[in-house]
């Protein structure tokens, strides 16, 4: 392992990025590991989806306590993406003795949901105005689907962020905003996306450990980092407009997505 100080700034920088948006997890870890830190892509994950899953249990603890999560839409997003999770980690074993297929597949899956996440964070303001529009011309009906669309929601994240350990944080956010416009205020958008991405990342890590795809080490060192960033950060959530924040992660992850797929 390279100096374990660039490893702990590293882990610094996801940490609070997560706490202040809900975004950064995956969606920055796992080209970090890849990218600047030379990671396989099947090890970056694993290791990634650990970090996620221990940096937002924090996050968690800390939004909970302050009673920002609405339990209701983390239990049926759960109900979709736990499945999609332990899905996607039969297909991995299933495929584990053949690597180099999954280290091949893995980079394009990830430069597609960065590149989605990206799209994702620019349209949160238009998606929060259709979600509106939906309820305000067919609110019944609109309640109807609602618990459906939120477990299939749900399935297509726990497949996404097992795959890539991307989609937890920034999909979340611009899924939970189209679904329910009016029942989540900023802060409240942010703790429901955190607290449902923990069960999944840990779901999904759990797995990735048992196959071998983690590095210890390396997670150690972005833990000493990340858990005091997120704590601080996830405090602070409702002091960073998002008018800031959005556009500029936006931007960033699309630069990364286009490094991931240039890569592959």
């Amino acid at each position: 392992m390279s100096n374990p100080l660039l490893y702990v700034a590293a882990g610094l920088f996801v940490g609070t990025m997560v706490g202040l948006t809900g975004v950064g997890g995956g969606s920055l870890m796992t080209p970090i590991l890849v990218l600047l830190f030379g990671q396989s892509p099947l090890m970056a994950v694993g290791t990634d989806l650990m970090f996620s899953a221990t940096t937002k249990l924090a996050a968690t603890a800390s939004f909970g306590y302050s009673r920002r999560v609405d339990w209701r839409i983390v239990g049926r997003l759960a109900s979709g993406s736990l499945p999609g999770a332990a899905g996607v980690i039969l297909w991995f074993f299933w495929m584990r003795r053949a690597p180099n297929v999954e280290n091949r597949i893995i980079p394009e899956c990830l430069g597609v949901m960065l590149g989605l996440t990206s799209i994702g964070l620019l349209l949160q303001n238009l998606l929060q105005q259709l979600g509106l529009k939906v309820i305000g011309g067919w609110l019944e009906r609109a309640e109807r689907l609602k618990l459906p669309l939120t477990i299939v929601t749900g399935l297509l994240l726990g497949i996404g962020v097992t795959l890539t350990s991307v989609g937890a944080g920034a999909l979340g956010v611009v899924a939970l905003l189209a679904l329910y416009p009016l029942r989540l205020t900023a802060d409240r958008l942010v703790a429901t996306d955190i607290a449902h991405a923990l069960p999944v990342t840990l779901v999904a890590a759990l797995g990735h450990a048992s196959l071998g795809h983690l590095n210890l080490q390396v997670l150690a060192c972005l833990l000493l980092g990340s858990v005091p960033g997120v704590v601080i950060a996830s405090r602070i959530v409702i002091r960073i407009p998002a008018t800031v924040t959005r556009p500029l992660i936006a931007i960033v992850l699309a630069f990364v997505s286009w490094r991931m797929l240039k890569t592959v």
